[in-house]
């Protein structure tokens, strides 16, 4: 349990069957780290209101504290990779790794009987393929749907999990909050990272924690240099750039990762935002056994939670795996997280290392035209946006041995 209406629910909905339940509430941050106290995170305000929740459906209830685990399995991973200018998926890597990873553990699921509740957003299936096997699929409410988050998870982790809101719409588990009289039924819903807090400016945060490397900031056609970046993690792709002394609207279009440019382009509707094609890594289906298709199928995706899922071809070269939208997607960097389903079943996920341009050889062939031809050959390989690893002598961490997802 979390402290947020959506478990709460789930937990008096499990109360209502012959379960034997017990909360257990994660505490992931130590603020103490940090600021030498307790406060921030509400980490203790979120404690508080699962012990209420519990007294009122009279469960036991505990606290297992994963914060050393949450800092070496997701937090630092992800600094590698804003600090290399890409762009992580902590709340993926979450689930992954802590809550059916290091939680599970410490959790006794020996029992064959016992079972792993959450307050998710998701539906679970079983199909005899050719035994019976547990399939992730989206929620009733396309809005709140969370399969994306729970992407990355493995076949027996699911095969445990139950999801008890699952056929309910967000609004329908506030009625239900409502109606037995749960203390979370009216507390405002929770948005963006733990670690942050809602008071907090993303790039503050992680300037208390990555070292400055200052960087110019280019205009993606022209090549010119129009502002100073303090380190590619201050900005991600699709991002309002605050450039002093420019009146337009600028929009981060791209980055040059070892030349430790960043690019922009004037308007949030230039087609250098857009991209139709993306190279995942470290590709993991949820059936670990499933290979990699060899002929292209027809399916769904998405690279962000709160988007629609979206018509994609996926398919297979030499190279590996290559996913590519019906509709061009906004704003896609590297780093983040793309899952793949079929119809409303979640099949897995990978890690964008690559993209390509929808539009890509006629801009390109403006580029040349407004810059010398020695200059346009520095950049034309630049503007394919494909990825290359930092050159990086000792990098300040590395993903764990764990991981299922990582960048080769």
């Amino acid at each position: 349990m979390s402290g947020g209406v959506d478990s709460s629910v789930a937990a008096r909905l499990l109360a209502e069957q012959d379960f034997d339940l017990s909360a257990v509430f994660m505490r992931n941050w130590d603020t103490r780290d940090e600021s030498g106290t307790d406060e921030g995170c509400e980490w203790k305000r979120d404690w508080e209101d699962v012990q209420r929740v519990c007294k009122v459906l009279d469960i036991p209830c505990r606290m297992i504290d994963l914060s050393r685990e949450y800092w070496n399995r997701v937090f630092e991973p992800s600094l590698n990779i804003w600090e290399a200018g890409r762009t992580p998926n902590p709340d993926v890597w979450c689930n992954r790794e802590i809550k059916f990873g290091a939680l599970f553990e410490r959790l006794p699921m020996e029992d064959e009987k016992a079972w792993f509740a959450t307050g998710h957003y998701a539906r679970k299936t079983w199909c005899n393929h050719p035994r019976p096997r547990p399939q992730l699929r989206c929620a009733k409410d396309p809005i709140k749907d969370q399969s994306y988050y729970l992407s990355s998870i493995s076949e027996q982790s699911l095969a445990r999990t139950l999801f008890p809101i699952g056929d309910f719409t967000k609004a329908q588990v506030r009625d239900l909050a409502k109606k037995y009289d749960l203390p979370t039924a009216e507390r405002p819903e929770s948005m963006g990272l733990c670690f942050i807090g809602e008071k907090t400016r993303f790039r503050d945060f992680l300037s208390s924690y990555l070292p400055p490397n200052p960087g110019p900031i280019c205009d993606h056609v022209t090549q010119k240099r129009v502002g100073t970046h303090q380190g590619l993690w201050s900005y991600t792709v699709g991002q309002k750039a605050r450039i002093p002394g420019m009146s337009e609207k600028l929009f981060v279009s791209g980055k040059d990762e070892n030349a430790n440019i960043i690019f922009v382009v004037p308007g949030g509707d230039h087609p250098l935002l857009l991209r139709n094609t993306y190279r995942p890594v470290g590709w993991k289906t949820i059936w670990a056994d499933s290979p990699i298709p060899g002929e292209a199928f027809r399916g769904m995706t998405k690279i962000r939670h709160r988007q629609p899922l979206v018509p994609c071809t996926v398919s297979c070269d030499e190279h590996g795996l290559l996913i590519t939208t019906d509709i061009p997607q906004k704003g896609v960097a590297t780093g983040q997280v793309i899952a793949v389903w079929d119809g409303d079943w979640c099949l897995g996920c990978g890690l964008v290392s690559s993209t390509s341009y929808v539009g890509e050889l006629r801009l390109q062939e403006r580029a040349s035209a407004s810059s010398s031809e020695e200059k346009s050959g520095n950049y034309t390989e630049r503007m394919e946006s494909r990825y290359v690893p930092p050159k990086r002598s000792s990098p300040k961490c590395q993903f764990p041995s764990s991981s299922r997802l990582s960048y080769g």
